[in-house]
C-alpha cells in the first residue's frame, strides 16, 4: 500500500470505544485521558496480545482569532495562506472564529498478554473505579497509532465546536468592534498584562500578540510602562 492507502486505512479502522462523557470547555484547559488499545504490529490477525498506548491531551482553552489575526501567525503553508485569503474574500478579514491548539503528553505503553476484549473490560472497570468524565478508549492501527488519536481530537473538536460558539456569544465576546478585534480577543490582552505583571508570560509573547492584531501602536506606551517600573 502506498501512503494514502495506508493513511485511509488507519482512519477506517479507528473506533472510540468509550466516548467521554462531556465536552471541550469553553472558559478553561480540558485534559482527556486516553487509553488507545491496537494489535502489535506483528501480529499475525490472531495475537492474544493487546497494546495499550496511555497519555493525556490537554486541549488549550479555545481562542478567539480572525482570518487577518491568522494571517500575521508565522508556520503556515503557502497553501493554508491562500487559504486563509479566501476565508477573508469571503467572510471579511474580521470575522471571528475559534483557534483550538493542543498538547500530547504520553504516558506510557504496555503489551498486555490477554485479547481486546479481556483488556477492555480491565480498562472500563478502571475508568468506572476512577469516574473520570474525560476519559476515552480508542482501538486503532498499531503501527499508525497517532493518526488514530489525531481523528479523535478532529472529531472531539468538531462536536464541541457549537456550544463553545454559544456559549462565547452568550457573552458578547464574538462581538468585533471598530478596530476588528473580537471582545475575547481584547479580553486576553488585559489577562496577558496582568500575567506580564506576575512575570508569568515573557514580554515577546504579549508584544507578539498585540502584533497579530495590528495594536502594537495602540498598546505601546502601556507596553513600555511596564519596564519604567
Amino acid at each position: 500500500m502506498n501512503d494514502e492507502e495506508r493513511l485511509s486505512r488507519a482512519i477506517s479502522l479507528t473506533q472510540v470505544l468509550r466516548p467521554p462523557r462531556q465536552a471541550l470547555a469553553t472558559f478553561g484547559a480540558t485534559n482527556i485521558e486516553y487509553y488507545l488499545v491496537t494489535q502489535p504490529i506483528y501480529a499475525d490477525g490472531a495475537s492474544e496480545e493487546t497494546v495499550v498506548r496511555r497519555g493525556r491531551v490537554v486541549a488549550n482553552r479555545p481562542r478567539i482569532v480572525t482570518p487577518y489575526y491568522l494571517s500575521q501567525v508565522e508556520g503556515f503553508s503557502a497553501d493554508a495562506r491562500r487559504y486563509l485569503g479566501k476565508l477573508m474574500a469571503a467572510h471579511g478579514p474580521h470575522a471571528p472564529g475559534i483557534y483550538y491548539t493542543y498538547r500530547n503528553e504520553p504516558g506510557g505503553l504496555d503489551i498486555a498478554s490477554d485479547d481486546l476484549p479481556t483488556v477492555l473490560e480491565r480498562i472500563n472497570k478502571e475508568i468506572d473505579e476512577k469516574d473520570n468524565p474525560l476519559a476515552v478508549i480508542i482501538q486503532g492501527l498499531d503501527e499508525m497509532w497517532d493518526v488514530s488519536l489525531m481523528k479523535f481530537i478532529f472529531e472531539m473538536t468538531e462536536n464541541s465546536f457549537g456550544e463553545n460558539v454559544r456559549e462565547l456569544s452568550s457573552r458578547g465576546l464574538l462581538r468585533v468592534d471598530d478596530e476588528g478585534v473580537p471582545q475575547g480577543a481584547r479580553l486576553r490582552i488585559e489577562e496577558m498584562f496582568s500575567q506580564l505583571h506576575r512575570g508569568a508570560v515573557k514580554p515577546g509573547e504579549l508584544k507578539d500578540e498585540l502584533e497579530r492584531w495590528g495594536l502594537f501602536e495602540a498598546y505601546q506606551d502601556r507596553f513600555l510602562a511596564m519596564f519604567r517600573r
